[in-house]
């Protein structure tokens, strides 16, 4: 580290990130242009550290990238985003909610398919078929849409 300056290598260890993901963050203008060695290596100031954990921490709760980019980009020309921030926080807050409330319907529409396949199943002779998935075919359409939709992510 000379001069305090990182290396990318080094500020991806030290953020336990990759090299690659430092350097979207730097194409998509989440983070400044660093210096260049004359061999063209990035070098990065100590606050890109900072940046770097400040960024993972808003994307482990919800936020863009590209939403990040803009807050920071208008935070750095001046502005207060505050506001815009703490909406889109809300809105990801929103989104939250209404996957637990869908993964709350897939687990009680689970239950319910577990105990009636345990019906099934206490009826039938040993070494029949109980045929359970094929019980699946009326109800796929509800229990699909409730079980999948936990798997999009809000934005």
């Amino acid at each position: 580290m000379a001069g305090g300056l990182l290396r990318i290598g080094q500020l991806a260890d030290m953020t336990g990130t990759s090299a690659d993901s430092i350097r979207h963050y730097e194409r998509l203008g989440l983070l400044p242009a660093p210096g260049r060695t004359e061999g063209g290596y990035r070098l990065f100031p100590p606050a890109a550290l900072d940046r770097v954990r400040l960024i993972r921490s808003a994307v482990r709760v919800g936020f863009s990238l590209r939403q990040l980019a803009t807050f920071l980009q208008q935070r750095e020309a001046g502005y207060a985003p505050c506001r815009r921030v703490r909406a889109a926080a809300a809105q990801i807050l929103d989104g939250v909610d209404q996957q637990i409330a869908e993964l709350q319907a897939s687990r009680n529409m689970l239950r319910a398919m577990l105990r009636q396949w345990d019906a099934r199943l206490a009826k039938t002779p040993p070494n029949q078929p109980a045929r359970l998935l094929d019980s699946l075919s009326a109800s796929t359409p509800r229990v699909a849409r409730a079980s999948n939709t936990h798997l999009k992510r809000a934005r």
